[in-house]
């Protein structure tokens, strides 16, 4: 992965629940290093951070959100405390792995979840992804009876997404791109009590 700066690209997962931790095992399976935040002192879930892989960095959200990729794992309503934590977010890509089951559509304004959050973060790049398993099936090697675990990826940026359907695929993963976020994300979100039709839909692309 490069950046603009021909340097390799810095990647933060900020949340470290079930579904961050699965994010952690896939970069640790592969050697990439990544760092992990909450709103929490580092040191509360350091033990964690080790257990998981050397290449683990707990560190603080203010030092987390200096990376290049940052991969959204809180709850839904926690994504403006985030993005609170940087004036402007130009240059950085994204993730949204958040899920708003159980938030009425009128509270986001009729727009797509995704959307929703992409306002939050002033200037940067968002990209839907990785939030349509569950965290027991995330957490899993991808390598699957010679193929591999698919994850979709929808986004109005196609850079961003270019960039991170190439890093999915370094963790493992085949990206399948589902388009813009409000064409593909629609099929990836869930908003009051509906999910949209490919949450929860494990399959494997055999190449």
């Amino acid at each position: 992965m490069i950046n603009s700066e021909n340097k390799a690209a810095s990647y933060a997962i900020i949340g470290f629940g079930k579904i961050g931790q699965a994010l952690a095992r896939a970069f640790a399976r592969n050697g990439i290093e990544v760092s992990v935040a909450t709103t929490r002192d580092p040191e509360s879930f350091a033990s964690d951070a080790a257990a998981i892989g050397r290449g683990i960095i707990p560190t603080t959200l203010a030092e987390a959100v200096k990376a290049d990729v940052i991969f959204l794992a809180v709850r839904f309503e926690s994504h403006t405390d985030v993005a609170k934590a940087l004036p402007n977010w130009q240059g950085k890509i994204i993730v949204d792995v958040t899920n708003a089951y159980g938030v009425p559509p009128e509270k986001m304004g009729g727009l797509p979840s995704a959307k929703f959050v992409a306002q939050a973060f002033t200037g940067g790049k968002l990209v839907k992804g990785f939030n349509h398993l569950g965290a027991a099936i995330l957490n899993q090697d991808p390598a699957v009876h010679g193929g591999r675990r698919v994850v979709f990826l929808a986004s109005d940026d196609e850079g961003a997404v270019a960039e991170i359907g190439a890093l999915a695929e370094n963790l493992g993963f085949a990206p399948v791109k589902l388009g813009s976020l409000s064409e593909g994300g629609l099929l990836v979100q869930a908003h009051g009590n509906t999910w949209g039709k490919l949450i929860f839909q494990d399959l494997v692309k055999f190449d």
